[in-house]
């Protein structure tokens, strides 16, 4: 497949405390890639340098075929950017929203475009409505128009579902898999577990830090984790006392449940020995993403510290 972005060693820092630290990636055209970590971690820093948005302060790298700090120009005109929070004028009605932004990328046919991004996410019955009257999920869906309008070959989506409810969330994504599908690239920031293993691909970047990449499955393979559920009253309340033994790397609840997890089987054998009675009960089970997300979170520095 053809790549759509390789960058190498790309660096930012703001007010002397460094937020990207020699970033490199390579993203595949028509592929959706998760950016996965903490907030604060340099995720939407990183997005904004992948697409001409913002200069790196060293590294290089192009974007569809273009330098990403000599013709970002040309990327911005090619990507669509869908931000965190809805940023469209809430005073005007979603057909003027789209209207306004389809001049202001001077795209011909307006009534043509607009009609059909109406269609196309379900809001012709809607188009009158004040964009500032909006639901969290016909938000999304008009934001999501906006940004696709002039048909990008990129799109970056910086935490796209924060505070929309399940099935919003859920037709987001099928219409984030069909733009896929057409050829688009995709690059979602996230902290949302769910949300990550619908991509195609995962980065996950911790303060600045590439930490692991590939798909949901190989980055679990690769942490190494093996992964202990324990079951039973009160079992969830041990996480504190377990995180004291050696070999045990993550104890954390899931509901009345408690994961345990390390990277040396035997110590984790060792550790939850004392606890091998009832009424727990221990389950030796895959790590889920969410295991190898705080897994990864221990292994790197806030640098705010």
């Amino acid at each position: 497949m053809t790549v759509a972005i390789h960058v190498e060693g790309l660096n930012k820092a703001f007010g002397g405390r460094r937020v990207v630290k020699d970033f490199s990636i390579d993203v595949e055209r028509g592929r959706i890639t998760g950016f996965l970590g903490p907030n604060g971690s340099g995720k939407t820093t990183t997005l904004r340098m992948l697409c001409g948005l913002l200069t790196p302060d060293s590294g290089s790298g192009e974007a569809l075929g273009f330098d990403i700090i000599a013709e970002s120009a040309e990327i911005k005109r090619r990507t669509g950017y869908m931000t965190q929070r809805f940023s469209l004028y809430e005073d005007l009605t979603i057909e003027e929203n789209l209207q306004f932004s389809a001049r202001i990328h001077d795209l011909d046919r307006v009534g043509a475009r607009v009609g059909q991004a109406l269609d196309q996410l379900g809001l012709i019955e809607r188009r009158r409505q004040l964009a500032g009257t909006l639901s969290g999920g016909w938000k999304q869906r008009l934001a999501l128009a906006t940004a696709t309008l002039h048909e990008p070959d990129l799109l970056l989506l910086d935490e796209p579902t924060a505070g929309v409810d399940p099935q919003a969330r859920r037709a987001f994504w099928d219409e984030i898999h069909g733009l896929a599908a057409s050829g688009l690239t995709v690059l979602v920031s996230t902290h949302y577990m769910d949300e990550a293993e619908r991509c195609h691909d995962i980065a996950y970047i911790a303060y600045g830090e590439l930490l692991a990449r590939g798909t949901a499955a190989e980055v679990i393979a690769e942490a190494g984790l093996v992964t202990w559920r324990g079951d039973g009253p009160g079992v969830d309340r041990l996480s504190g006392e377990l995180l004291g033994k050696p070999a045990v790397e993550l104890a954390a609840p899931f509901g009345l449940a408690l994961h345990v997890s390390g990277r040396d089987p035997d110590g984790l054998d060792a550790a939850l020995e004392p606890y091998r009675r009832a009424p727990f009960r221990w389950t030796r089970t895959e790590p889920t993403l969410e295991d190898v997300f705080i897994h990864l979170m221990g292994r790197v520095e806030d640098n705010f510290r």
